[in-house]
């Protein structure tokens, strides 16, 4: 048994407490912007002059499996693919999961502007292939890649694009439930301008979730949802109304390291369970550190503030310059996080 299931089980038991929060890191960002997703290729003193290669991605991300702090490791699945080769999951308590769709509010390409127009549903990877390496899986095989997955989902207030959005759903459902792949739904904010007050505008997003949750039996919903932290007010409302629905965030842009921990800590004060993350430890001088301190703020160990001068200290110890001053990097900038 993964770390995960065993967490995901005593939350669902009513057992839950701080040590089980669950903390993902996201590396899936090659399905959306793609090279650069890999992030610079950073020197101690700071500076870049090109991004990472995949081979080097490659080897960050197993870095991360092997320090054992993650509960869950977000991957597309050529990636996913090549880690198994190297038996990177094997004996690890870390759960692999994949990108199960990549719908065009995510393809911020360089130069591109197709995340400009309501989202569009669109799907990359097989999840038989995913699963087992074969099209046409007999009874007798066993799991070679994972048997979880995301799915992302953006409602626009646009009749069309959420019908076909919402048909896409269902459609995957369908396949998921043949082969036995679990997955956890990704609803992000809207990518355009929906005509909704921005006051409403979470709780939009929250009426959405449940409206398209409500026809589904045990069998085909999600293991947790990933949303956007839209403040306290809102995520309360959700993660309160269904217990047996755990509620993850997602962490947004990289903004500061306070915003970091600031967002697991109310993340978690305000009813989530889970947390992924993506930039914010990819775009992180040390990100071996940052998962660490990230582990501790999410366990209750220390407080927001003290977790960034911590932070700073062992990047002081490493003779590694930070992309910002202390004094820079303990403000709150996130708006959301500000109301908190």
């Amino acid at each position: 048994m993964k770390r995960l299931d065993a967490k995901l089980a005593r939350i669902r038991s009513g057992h839950y407490t701080r040590t089980d929060f669950i903390v993902a890191d996201a590396k899936d960002g090659d399905m959306g912007p793609s090279l650069t997703s890999s992030g610079p290729h950073r020197q101690p003193d700071g500076t870049w002059t090109r991004y990472r290669t995949r081979a080097e991605f490659l080897d960050q991300i197993a870095a991360i499996v092997r320090q054992d702090v993650v509960d869950i490791m977000l991957l597309s699945a050529s990636n996913l693919e090549l880690l198994n080769e190297r038996e990177l999951f094997r004996n690890s308590a870390v759960k692999p999961a994949i990108r199960a769709n990549d719908t065009t509010d995510i393809w911020r390409c360089r130069g591109a502007a197709y995340h400009n127009s309501p989202s569009h549903p669109f799907r990359s990877a097989s999840l038989p292939q995913v699963m087992y390496g074969a099209a046409l899986p007999t009874p007798d095989r066993h799991v070679v890649g994972t048997d979880l997955g995301l799915y992302s989902i953006t409602f626009n207030n646009d009749i069309e694009a959420d019908l076909r959005s919402l048909e896409a759903f269902r459609d995957f459902r369908a396949d998921a439930v043949a082969h036995g792949f679990r997955y956890f739904l990704e609803v992000f904010n809207p990518n355009v301008d929906t005509g909704i007050d921005p006051k409403v505008l979470p709780h939009y997003v929250n009426d959405v979730i449940l409206r398209c949750l409500a026809g589904l039996t045990k069998a085909e919903r999600p293991q947790f949802l990933k949303i956007a932290y839209n403040g306290p007010k809102a995520l309360e409302e959700l993660a309160s109304f269904d217990p047996s629905l755990i509620v993850g965030v997602l962490g947004g842009g990289a903004g500061t390291t306070r915003d970091c921990f600031e967002l697991l800590y109310q993340a978690e004060r305000y009813g989530a369970r889970v947390a992924l993350f993506g930039r914010k430890i990819n775009l992180a001088e040390d990100p071996l550190a940052m998962v660490a301190m990230m582990r501790q703020v999410a366990d209750g160990a220390i407080a927001p503030a003290d977790a960034v001068k911590a932070y700073h200290g062992e990047l002081q110890k490493q003779n590694i310059t930070p992309a910002r001053t202390l004094d820079d990097d303990i403000v709150v900038t996130e708006a959301p996080l500000k109301a908190g």
